[in-house]
């Protein structure tokens, strides 16, 4: 069975509305999990415009919730360094009681100005494409290593170095949080087969995804894993006039073998929109 979450991308829009939709969802059972986006700067409408840090904005929203799976969808690994953002995800695993789903990606594409724009402006490199997924896999070693392992280890790679490093405490969920990676290209399927327990690709183009999918079983029986132990996963757009296209895109995407679906949720958020996502998109 599918199972279905909602998106609330926070940009553009007040904290209260963002905490108002979390609190409705829930308390309506077949929305599961919920998620926010990392960036720093708006990546639509005014660029001058508010957007609220997502790992802050988690956890303050995780304490007002009880049910809901939730996360970021995707945090940038080019933002934080690895061994803060496993610290980061503990605190946040823990004040929700065990309900942290750790979404991460490479982080935002070269081509998109408006996300380029948030490196310069906060004083973070930006590394190239090659770099950063070697970054990306370094970081997913460390995290996991921080979260399980009950001794000091230092870590020599190419792009992380630590010292001492040790995590506690460690996440409620044990052995950790489900890990889900999110991206497209080849280098990045290769670390889901290695690293992830979800895979996350924007809908769109149907047959593209499925292509990608297919791509990441080859990789996962390439290193001996079961294809199947990868969630699939797929972020579509929600239009609140249009909900005929939703539905029928929900369809192509479960016929397609992708069971975690994310409905993004644009603003401003109608009244009861989690009901209305229920009852018109999901039931």
């Amino acid at each position: 069975m599918p199972r279905f979450g909602i998106m609330t991308a926070p940009q553009q829009v007040d904290y209260a509305d963002l905490a108002r939709v979390w609190r409705e969802a829930d308390d309506v059972p077949v929305i599961e999990h919920a998620w926010l986006f990392d960036h720093l700067m708006p990546i639509a409408g005014d660029p001058a415009g508010p957007i609220f840090e997502g790992w802050t904005l988690l956890s303050a929203l995780a304490a007002q919730t009880r049910r809901l799976r939730l996360g970021l969808m995707v945090t940038s690994n080019r933002f934080r360094p690895p061994a803060v953002l496993a610290k980061i995800a503990t605190t946040v695993d823990v004040v929700s009681g065990g309900r942290l789903d750790f979404g991460i990606g490479v982080g935002s594409r070269p081509d998109h100005p408006l996300a380029r724009r948030e490196y310069d402006g906060h004083g973070l490199p930006y590394l190239g494409s090659a770099d950063a997924v070697a970054l990306l896999g370094e970081s997913l070693t460390v995290i996991r290593r921080l979260w399980t392992e009950a001794e000091p280890f230092d870590f020599a790679g190419d792009h992380v170095r630590l010292t001492g490093a040790y995590g506690n405490p460690k996440p409620v969920q044990r052995p950790h949080p489900p890990i889900l990676v999110g991206g497209r290209s080849s280098a990045t399927l290769r670390l889901v087969a290695e690293h992830a327990d979800l895979w996350n690709i924007p809908g769109g183009d149907i047959e593209d995804v499925t292509k990608r999918s297919r791509l990441l079983d080859r990789y996962c029986t390439e290193i001996g894993r079961d294809p199947a132990a990868v969630t699939r996963s797929i972020f579509l757009p929600v239009a609140y006039d249009r909900p005929a296209d939703t539905r029928g895109a929900i369809k192509q995407a479960v016929d397609a073998g992708f069971e975690h679906l994310v409905l993004g949720l644009p603003t401003p958020y109608p009244d009861r929109v989690a009901h209305w996502v229920a009852e018109e998109l999901i039931a």
